[in-house]
């Protein structure tokens, strides 16, 4: 009976000894195996762009739009009126202060002043023409050195050049024209809602 005793001891301390050994066994086989590289799960692959084919191009560049600016009423006026006199003033040196230069030129600008005029302001494009026509007429008018002299060239060329300046009136008032015409089908298109107005309790 002790040396049965004695020998279930000895058999368990082996067992445990082997079991230990197993296990030193498992650690270092897995130290010496090197580390897998990370795959791609599906949020990974779903982040990272996709290769463009090989046949296309570059995808083009978004095309350049012309400049739009939107002027007030004054501000319209103001172009209008700087811009007939830098014009006379060119027609004056290279033209010899040709009424007829000045009249053609008359026109692209009443055009750009009704094209570029706010929506709300349409109806002052023709109104500022004539009022830069009359201004841009002060380098171009022929008359004497004295006040007197250059309003009375300024009336004159007023009177014999009249058809340009009705002419550029027109076109101003047509395009403005136009322009309201698409403001209200625009509208009539995609008609603005409203919210309800709501009703104060009582």
């Amino acid at each position: 009976m002790e040396q049965h005793r004695t020998r279930a001891p000895d058999r368990d301390a082996h067992r445990d000894a082997h079991r230990d050994a197993r296990q030193d066994a498992r650690q270092d086989a897995r130290r010496d195996t090197p580390p897998l590289p990370p795959q791609p799960g599906p949020e990974r692959s779903r982040r990272e762009p996709r290769p463009a084919p090989a046949g296309r191009g570059p995808a083009p560049l978004p095309a350049r739009k012309m400049p739009n600016p939107r002027l007030t009423g004054l501000g319209a006026g103001l172009f209008g009126s700087a811009l007939m006199c830098v014009l006379g003033g060119l027609d004056q040196l290279l033209f010899g202060a040709s009424l007829t230069v000045y009249g053609v030129l008359f026109l692209p600008v009443c055009l750009l002043t009704a094209l570029w005029v706010r929506d709300a302001e349409l109806l002052s494009a023709p109104v500022v023409a004539p009022i830069a026509f009359s201004v841009g007429l002060l380098p171009v008018a022929a008359g004497g050195n004295g006040i007197g002299a250059r309003l009375m060239g300024l009336v004159t060329a007023l009177a014999t050049q009249v058809g340009w300046l009705y002419g550029g009136t027109l076109l101003a008032a047509l395009t403005v024209l136009g322009r309201g015409l698409r403001l209200a089908a625009a509208r009539r298109r995609n008609p603005v809602r409203r919210p309800p107005a709501r009703r104060d309790p009582s």
